[in-house]
C-alpha cells in the first residue's frame, strides 16, 4: 500500500497548501480519504482527476469534504470533453443527511452510505470504523489492503478505544491539533502527547502527526510525541510518501 499526503492543515489550509485528503493505492486503485479545501488542485501532482476510482470522507466539515464540490466539476467537464466516465463512488456516513447527499451530483458521483457497524470493501482496501469524538458525527478508519493496515483517527479528542482499533497497525494517522499540555478535548481534538501515547499503547510501527494547528512551532509537536513513542514519529506535509 502507497500512502501519499495531499493535504494535511486542520481548519483552513495554509498559502498553496491543502486541508486534509489522503491518496491511498493499492493494486492499480486510486482512493481518497477525504477530500477538504485545497485538496484537489493538490491531487492533479499526481493523478490526474480521470484516474479516482473512489473517495471515503470522515465527516461533514469543510476542511474534510469542501473540494467535494470542485471534484464533481472536474470530473463532469471531463465528460463533457468527451472522456468516458462512470460515476464516482463517494462513501460517507448518512446521518447527515444534508452533507452525504452533497456527495452526489447526477451523472457524474453517486453517494454511497458505509454502515459504521460493518467492514467495508472499496476495490482491494478492507476499512473498518470507529466513532470518534467530535463536535459532529465522525469516524476513524482501519484500512488493510496486501499485508499492510493503515488507521486514520480523522479528527477526535483522546478516545481509549483508539488503542485496541489501533492495535499493531504499521501507520497511525493521527490528528494532533494541539500542542502537549493543551486541553484539545473542548475543540474535539488531540494533542502530540495524546497522538503519541495511542500509538505507544497500540503497538504501531509509524505515527504520522497531521491535521496540524496554525499556531506555535509544528517541530515541537514531534519532540513533544517521541517524549512518550520510541517508534518513528513524522509530520505531515504535502506529498510525503509512506509505503509498505
Amino acid at each position: 500500500m502507497k500512502v501519499t499526503v495531499i493535504g494535511f492543515w486542520g481548519g483552513f489550509p495554509a498559502a498553496n497548501e491543502a486541508t486534509s485528503g489522503y491518496l491511498l493505492q493499492h493494486d492499480g486503485f486510486n482512493l481518497l480519504v477525504d477530500c477538504g479545501s485545497g485538496v484537489l488542485a493538490r491531487l492533479q501532482n499526481y493523478i490526474s482527476v480521470e484516474e479516482l476510482d473512489a473517495v471515503i470522507v470522515s465527516h461533514y466539515h469543510h476542511d474534510h469534504v469542501a473540494d467535494i464540490g470542485p471534484l464533481q466539476y472536474a470530473r463532469l467537464i471531463q465528460k463533457n470533453l468527451g472522456a468516458n466516465l462512470e460515476e464516482l463512488p463517494v462513501y460517507g456516513h448518512s446521518f447527515d443527511k444534508d452533507g452525504f447527499v452533497r456527495l452526489a451530483h447526477k451523472d457524474v458521483t453517486k453517494n454511497i452510505a458505509y454502515n459504521p457497524e460493518e467492514t467495508l470493501q472499496i476495490g482491494p482496501f478492507t476499512i473498518q470504523f470507529m466513532k470518534t469524538q467530535h463536535p459532529v458525527i465522525c469516524y476513524a478508519m482501519r484500512i488493510t489492503a496486501g499485508d499492510a493496515t493503515v488507521v486514520y483517527t480523522a479528527d477526535s479528542s483522546y478516545l481509549s478505544e483508539f488503542v485496541p482499533f489501533a492495535q499493531n497497525a504499521d501507520l497511525l494517522i493521527c490528528e494532533s491539533n494541539f500542542y502537549a499540555g493543551q486541553n484539545a478535548a473542548p475543540a474535539g481534538h488531540m494533542t502530540s502527547e495524546e497522538a503519541a501515547t495511542i500509538a505507544r499503547d497500540a503497538n504501531v510501527g509509524e505515527l504520522l502527526l497531521t491535521h496540524l494547528p496554525h499556531f506555535g512551532e509544528l517541530e515541537n509537536l514531534v519532540k513533544e510525541a517521541k517524549a512518550v513513542f520510541n517508534g518513528p514519529v513524522h509530520l505531515a506535509k504535502s506529498g510525503l510518501v509512506w509505503e509498505k
